[in-house]
């Protein structure tokens, strides 16, 4: 099984906002730090904002911050919205399906049980999970040097 870069960089979009929740943040911010396309964020940042997961604000002094508490995003909420329309194998998609064995084959079964076990792992964890106390990913993320120093209890000077 293989995520979607979708999929990889929502999480890491919801990351960098987490990191740095007491400010707006700016997609070139997170598209940079994360080593993506600007236009591949913005789409996922449309996305999640379409979805609820994040807010806009328009403007010179406009951005993007979570549109709600970290403990309250759901990882497997998320991964659900970007990776259910890609079919996980042919059989899954019933317009293009030309699987001769989908009528008896028994795998489909087993599969759809897996995904659903990975699915409810992923409803486990939160937003805070990922990010709180992860003094390596502030270090990465945090757009203020003492958001990751206090992570460690180093000080902005040092």
């Amino acid at each position: 099984m293989r995520l979607t870069t979708r999929t990889n960089l929502a999480a890491r979009t919801l990351m960098y906002c987490a990191v740095n929740d007491e400010q707006l943040v700016r997609t070139s911010d997170i598209a940079e730090r994360c080593n993506a396309s600007i236009n591949h964020v913005a789409r996922v940042v449309q996305q999640l904002q379409a979805e609820g997961y994040l807010e806009t604000l328009r403007g010179r002094t406009g951005g993007i911050r979570l549109a709600r508490p970290a403990n309250r995003i759901s990882i497997g909420s998320v991964f659900r919205i970007f990776e259910t329309d890609i079919p996980f194998a042919e059989c899954f998609d019933e317009v293009r399906n030309t699987c001769p064995l989908a009528a008896t084959c028994r795998l489909r079964g087993y599969v759809v049980r897996a995904l659903e076990a990975f699915y409810h792992e992923l409803d486990m964890v939160t937003l805070e999970d990922l990010v709180r106390g992860n003094c390596g990913l502030m270090d990465l993320l945090a757009m203020r040097p003492d958001i990751s120093a206090s992570c460690s209890g180093r000080t902005a000077s040092a």
